[in-house]
């Protein structure tokens, strides 16, 4: 398996995990949406519905691969798709943190674009 298939595959298993483990939501009103585009390499989770007379339309995580690299671009959750990233092989080099503004990424522990 290539590299970036490889990094297909890490992402989507992550996602389906965590939005399996997710019961924030527990009316059948909100839905929990995994968007897997494999083609422009955009990954999320969203969840749409509505809570009374609240619309929910929010995205929870979302990954893109760009220039052979994984970028976090969004993270609403406790979890730590990073970490988990690296403990499934994947070089923390190649783990952007495009959450926070370019100045601060050298001071993270992961790449730098």
């Amino acid at each position: 398996m290539d590299k970036i298939e490889q990094y297909r595959t890490a992402i989507q298993s992550l996602l389906s995990r965590y939005a399996n483990q997710d019961h924030s939501y527990p009316s059948p009103e909100i839905e929990t949406q995994l968007i897997f585009d494999t083609e422009r390499d955009h990954y999320q989770w969203m969840d749409v519905g509505w809570q009374e007379l609240n619309r929910i339309y929010r995205t929870i995580i979302h990954l893109d691969i760009k220039d052979g690299k994984i970028w976090l671009q969004q993270n609403l959750t406790e979890f730590n798709p990073a970490e988990e990233l690296v403990a499934m092989g994947i070089p923390r080099s190649d783990i952007i943190l495009g959450l926070h503004p370019p100045y601060k990424r050298p001071y993270t522990d992961y790449g730098v674009a």
